[in-house]
Parts: C-alpha cells; structure tokens; sequence
C-alpha cells in the first residue's frame, strides 16, 4: 500500500507538535508539505515552534510555510491559557535548523495540490481554517482535486470555547462557513471524539519507556499541557486534539464516524462558530460531512507511540 500524501495545516501548539511527529514517524504518510496559520498564538510564533519540532523530529525536505496572520473577518484570538506565551511553553526547544519555504501557505497548498495527481492528497488542518479557505477562494480548482478534508475542530455536542463552539472554529468561523460549504469529502474530527485521546498515566509510562529526545520533548510538552488543562478545564488528564485527525488517515478504524450534514453558526449571540450537525434524519445521498464519535483509544495510542519510536534518537 503506497503512503497516503497529507498535507498538515497546523498552529503549534503542544497538540500539533504530536500531530506532526506523528505524522513523520509513520510509514505510511507521505508529508508534503506544513503550513502554519495564526491560532494558539500569533503566527510568528507558532511557526517558529513549527520548526523547532522539526528540528527534533529531524524532518528535513519538507517544505513549511507560514501562512494568514490573522482571521479573514475576526480580531486575532490566541490560546496562552492553554499554551503559553510561546505557544508551546514548557518543553525546551532547540532553534529552528529549517528555512521557510519562500511561498505563502495559502500558494503552497495550492502548488502541492496542483502538482500531484487528482485525488491523491488529503488536506489535515488542525488549527484554523484561514488558510484551507484562501486556497479554496483563490484557486477553486483544488476543490475537486483534493482527495479528502480531515480536520480537527468542531464538536457536535459539545464546545470548549464557548458553550457550543470550539476553538479552531470560533476564531475564523467564517473561513470554517468556506470550508464546510465546498464539496470536497470532510471528515470532522471534534471534541466528542478528541476528549477520548486522554494522556493518561500508562499512556505517560509508554512514551517515557521510549528514551529517545522526540519522546522527552513530548513528556515535556504533556505535562505542561496537562497542568493548563487540569487549571483551566477541569480534566484530570489532557486531550490530545490534533494527532486524532492524523490517525484518522492513517488508518480510518481507530475511529468510528458518522455521515451527517455540518454547518457553521456565523450570527449567533450565544453560538457563533457552532458546527450543527442535523441528525434529525437520514443524511441526504450528496451529504459530503461526517463526523467522528468513538475513539479506539488502544489504538491510536499504540500509533502515537510506534511513530516516537520509528523516529528514534536524533541529533540536534
């Protein structure tokens, strides 16, 4: 079976860096190119941590590019409760060894899309949708040629930046509205599952049995993370939001989905950035959304934890 050839749009951010180790560390994802967008903080930031993980990952002939600085409409919304003043506070990071690829985000995307074949690249945003929605607006082409959209935001039931949005969603909702709305298929992977993926003490164990400095930068990363989650949500173990959507490609069992018509709430004044998502009735037969409900959580595990050890120690 060839890779599956993704492209990681992305805020850094504790949970994307896991996102992007795992998706380098697994055979069987072909990355394309990372794309960073304002979010957890100012784009500055978090594509300097970006590539810093890079670094530790050693990725290298790759290219990363840094894209919107700030929501299409909204004022800039950052997430230093959860992450810090850096983004990704917490672990030490090593300076970046990368150069930015000289492109905007947005014409990057566009660039890999174009010049690989028709359905053959899945777009994997884990931050907000700025960027997935100027490449759309400005080369509407891409649409039908992108195999599929497997995001993280979203939540069915449940919001955490609101009592009905999330966060990924609230801070561009109008991009979100974009992307939802193009025909492209769209697996939405949101709290209801994420809130599953808890870095639970054996989970810790595991990852700290690895030994090597991807899986120390990630103890590192979990126990800040953590502590912000247990202050400022409640939970007595983090949720790792973002590598969920890249397991999902990896490998579509981990989880269970479910088709139904999404959209995003613009007006609202108590639901701005919702994603409704009827389940009144059977999803109509051109329904291009699904969303995801149940997380084997073994599993994906077990995946976070053979991509850190594939990446092995690395030099830096």
């Amino acid at each position: 079976m060839l890779p599956k050839k993704i492209i990681l749009d992305c805020d850094p951010g504790h949970d994307d860096a896991i996102a992007l180790l795992l998706a380098h560390g697994n055979p069987n994802i072909e990355l394309l190119a990372v794309t960073t967008v304002v979010g957890n903080q100012t784009l500055s930031k978090v594509t300097h941590n970006a590539l810093c993980v890079a670094r530790i990952a050693n990725i290298r002939d790759v290219p990363f590019a840094a894209g919107c600085h700030r929501p299409l409409v909204r004022e800039i919304k950052n997430a230093p409760d959860i992450h810090g003043e850096t983004g990704l506070d917490g672990p030490s990071l090593p300076e970046p060894a990368m150069r930015l690829d000289a492109r905007h985000a947005v014409d990057l995307l566009i660039d890999v899309i174009m010049e690989n074949p028709p359905k053959s690249v899945t777009l994997v945003p884990t931050a907000g949708l700025t960027n997935i929605a100027m490449a759309a607006r400005k080369a509407p082409q891409i649409v039908e040629r992108v195999k599929e959209v497997v995001l993280m935001g979203g939540g069915y039931h449940k919001g955490n930046r609101s009592a009905v949005a999330e966060f990924n969603i609230l801070i561009d909702p109008e991009a979100a509205h974009i992307v939802f709305n193009e025909k492209w298929p769209l697996t939405m992977v949101g709290l209801d599952l994420t809130h599953q993926a808890q870095a639970t003490p054996d989970v810790i164990g595991e990852i700290a049995r690895i030994k090597t400095r991807s899986s120390q930068f990630v103890l590192d990363a979990l126990k800040f993370y953590g502590d912000r989650y247990r202050e400022h949500q409640g939970f007595g173990y983090p949720p790792v939001h973002d590598p969920c959507a890249v397991a999902y490609v990896i490998d579509p069992t981990v989880m269970t989905t479910q088709k139904v018509p999404v959209n995003i709430e613009l007006a609202g004044t108590l639901t701005t950035g919702m994603t409704v998502a009827d389940f009144r009735f059977p999803p109509p037969e051109d329904c291009h959304t699904q969303v995801a409900v149940k997380l084997d959580q073994a599993k994906f595990w077990q995946l976070v934890i053979d991509a850190l050890k594939n990446i092995g120690e690395t030099v830096y």
